[in-house]
């Protein structure tokens, strides 16, 4: 029992320290075994592969290396680490794989000492990148993905259940900021690779990617000129005949939260109860963005192409946010709540539509899958 009380206790310890690390604070070997610090890549998109110069998958590079040309001078790198473990298929030193990747496909892209990717002597670096994308299946639409599927599935029923990494060629997408923002098998179509690339490498659009619903908060506000920038972004989105049929309060007084929040609480006891993290009845957002529309019920989808102008800005700042209904509902219908109504002085003929919940976000969620068979196209 005490061994396992101990495996348990490392297990969290371990699962702790990589929480609070970023891609940024490993260091690697190149080819010429000198230290490079990964921090020396930030502000670049990159893709991390384990690679194999005898492996069915070796042709890759040439493919890996036309992905570099292509987009290299947009602030793209490949970071490419040799790996001996599957198979045995990257026999040799490193000197010896760099000569003969130059030689037979070019590449220019950086190759880094050769390392273990799974096992107690994983690169920290490896072990840090599963942690973040584990296994996500092989594509059993393709023939060498179930092939790959059916050899795996003898040496190990639950293999899929890991986030080892299964063979060569695994890949991991990292954005600008450091985020670890996809895993691709080998058996992933490199085209699918560049569509996500294309999303990373455009400011724009890597925004739009990497926006998520924050509900955990740090407790620092923000600075009064962030939350004035996204304003000015809100206000510039468009509405009918540039009406603009919006109010917008942007709460920074903290005192007005924390009061509001005692009513709630009084009110929603056993609610508050369920919450051990509980400080404020707004995910603990520092600061509040409060959006109104005329009770007539106009404007509602200009305002919603306002939220979504200053969620996307507060992203590009390095916020999160969180639009919040079940506040809004309360604070619409509860008579103690009318004081919070009242600062927030809006006008009689308009009402609170929702709230964005704002702040440093104290955590990083994932993509929720997104059902991409609602789109489709009329040719």
């Amino acid at each position: 029992m005490k061994r396992i009380i101990s495996v348990c206790l490392l297990a969290a310890v371990c699962a702790l320290g990589m929480s609070a690390q970023d891609i940024y604070t490993f260091n690697v070997k190149n080819d010429m075994g000198n230290d490079v610090s990964l921090s020396d890549y930030k502000g670049k998109v990159l893709l991390i592969v384990n690679t194999a110069t005898r492996c069915g998958f070796t042709p890759q590079y040439k493919e890996l290396e036309a992905l570099y040309e292509k987009y290299r001078h947009e602030g793209f790198e490949i970071l490419d680490f040799p790996c001996n473990q599957f198979g045995q298929q990257a026999p040799g030193s490193i000197r010896e794989i760099h000569q003969f990747c130059t030689a037979n496909f070019d590449i220019q892209f950086p190759q880094f000492d050769k390392v273990e990717v799974n096992g107690p002597n994983a690169h920290p670096l490896f072990a840090y990148l599963k942690s973040k994308r584990t296994f996500g299946g092989f594509d059993q639409n393709e023939k060498l993905g179930q092939v790959l599927h059916q050899m795996m599935s003898k040496q190990d029923p639950d293999y899929a259940k890991s986030a080892d990494i299964k063979w060569n060629f695994t890949k991991f997408l990292v954005s600008r900021d450091g985020r670890v923002v996809r895993r691709y098998e080998p058996t992933d179509k490199m085209s699918d690779i560049e569509a996500d690339l294309s999303l990373e490498l455009n400011p724009t659009l890597s925004t739009i990617m990497s926006r998520r619903s924050v509900r955990k908060y740090q407790e620092r506000p923000v600075e009064h000129e962030k939350l004035a920038l996204i304003a000015r972004c809100g206000i510039n989105a468009p509405s009918g005949m540039n009406r603009q049929p919006w109010q917008v309060r942007i709460v920074e007084e903290q005192k007005l939260i924390a009061d509001i929040t005692e009513v709630y609480k009084r009110e929603n006891a056993e609610q508050v109860a369920r919450d051990r993290d509980f400080r404020n009845m707004f995910r603990n957002a520092p600061n509040l963005i409060c959006v109104c529309t005329p009770k007539s019920g106009a404007g509602q989808l200009d305002a919603g192409m306002l939220g979504q102008n200053m969620m996307l800005a507060a992203q590009a700042l390095g916020l999160g946010t969180c639009c919040l209904g079940g506040p809004v509902r309360w604070l619409n219908s509860s008579e103690a709540a009318q004081f919070f109504l009242q600062r927030l002085n809006i006008p009689a003929d308009y009402q609170l539509l929702y709230i964005l919940a704002v702040g440093y976000p104290d955590e990083q969620p994932d993509a929720r899958q997104r059902d991409a068979s609602k789109v489709e196209f009329i040719k």
